[in-house]
């Protein structure tokens, strides 16, 4: 009892901005992650998409349609978490697992899909050495949103491992922003939100996670891999997707 007062009063002690981040900071968060989804497919979603010419598989509507509920899904949990209605959150969370586990099983399926249109249909460059970098995205979001599910009765785990795996689906829409101007910058739009989540830790309880002292590091040097494999043409790897694109 003791030890529940002393906490209470060093969180009410706390500056405003600390208790704010505290409170507000997982809801923010997938409020800033639909932001850079909607500000990211707006600059093409128009012309390889909608009035695309030629017009794309109908596969990458499926993809946008669980993709969009995904990013939706998660502002919605994140709210419900906000106004205490966890009983509601952990009911819903099943069917965040089968929406999650549809975008696993699809998500390969479309990135060679897409490779192979943009490489026979559209005549963009290089796409046979791309296709890794959708397919590693989709892995790592498999990763840590099967441990989300795993460690889902350990609240401190399963929302860093649900921030992370969501963090990385934005590759995406960070690499159709006019300001990336290289085809792996993206990979520093998605690290500096997952590093917003271990800021958070930092200011809030003094230590930062050990969820991302693991996962930071692996995600990074997974990402530099994947980097000198895509600029360098690696020959296993160019093999490899070529027997993919058939």
């Amino acid at each position: 009892m003791a030890t529940q007062t002393m906490q209470a009063l060093s969180v009410d002690d706390s500056p405003r901005f600390v208790r704010l981040a505290e409170k507000y900071f997982y809801f923010a968060m997938s409020l800033l992650i639909a932001a850079v989804v909607i500000y990211g497919f707006s600059n093409t979603i128009d012309h390889r998409l909608i009035h695309a010419n030629p017009r794309p598989p109908m596969l990458l509507w499926v993809h946008a349609a669980l993709f969009s509920s995904w990013v939706a899904f998660y502002i919605l949990q994140s709210t419900l978490v906000r106004i205490r209605k966890v009983k509601i959150h952990r009911t819903l969370g099943w069917v965040g697992a089968a929406l999650g586990t549809s975008m696993v099983a699809v998500g390969p399926w479309v990135a060679v899909v897409m490779a192979w249109f943009d490489t026979i249909q559209l005549h963009r460059p290089n796409r046979d050495a791309f296709l890794l970098v959708p397919l590693t995205d989709i892995l790592a979001f498999a990763i840590f949103f099967g441990l989300a599910i795993v460690w889902r009765k350990n609240p401190e785990r399963h929302r860093r491992l649900m921030l992370i795996g969501t963090c990385v689906l934005t590759g995406a829409a960070f690499g159709r922003m006019p300001l990336m101007h290289s085809a792996l910058h993206f990979y520093g739009g998605i690290d500096g939100l997952i590093l917003l989540g271990a800021s958070r830790d930092l200011l809030v309880s003094r230590r930062i996670h050990t969820v991302y002292l693991i996962a930071i590091p692996l995600l990074v040097a997974a990402q530099t891999a994947v980097a000198q494999i895509f600029i360098h043409r690696a020959a296993f790897w160019i093999r490899i997707s070529h027997a993919l694109l058939g």
